[in-house]
């Protein structure tokens, strides 16, 4: 409006001047205008980064939750591995541990039974003795 003012004092006629001034008035709703565009451009910009942002940091928060969910599932996963193992381990070792029992058992049986043999042996040997023959061969084809 500033330029409004200073044609005035110009030496120029009456209609030059409303023309100058008709023109002015032109420019400046344009430039107006311009600078209202150029003011709502950078509005929508900034609103659009504003939600790029919200919608960036949206999609943050999602992955670190579904990292987090996936990463404590991982974890009571191999929580349940380990007592998993810990038992079929337990269970390995009573199974072990009960086979050298048995194992032992059957040792035992072998010794108790090689122990009567050998007292019946010794008894079949002092009768032997006492009545003065040998033993006879059970199977005489593999004798010698």
């Amino acid at each position: 409006m500033q330029f409004l003012h200073s044609i005035y004092f110009l030496p120029l006629g009456r209609v030059q001047r409303n023309q100058l001034t008709e023109m002015l008035c032109l420019r400046f709703e344009s430039e107006k205008r311009l600078a209202l565009i150029r003011a709502w451009e950078e509005s929508e910009k900034t609103k659009a980064e504003n939600r790029a942002y919200k919608r960036h940091n949206a999609v943050v928060l999602w992955e670190n939750s579904k990292k987090a969910s996936a990463e404590a599932h991982l974890k009571r996963i191999e929580e349940k591995l380990d007592r998993n193992k810990a038992k079929c381990v337990e269970k390995m070792q009573n199974k072990v541990a009960e086979i050298h029992r048995t194992a032992e058992e059957k040792r035992a049986m072998i010794e108790a039974y090689k122990g009567e043999e050998f007292l019946e042996i010794e008894e079949k040997a002092a009768k032997f003795r006492t009545r003065g023959y040998s033993p006879k061969k059970y199977l005489p084809c593999f004798g010698s």
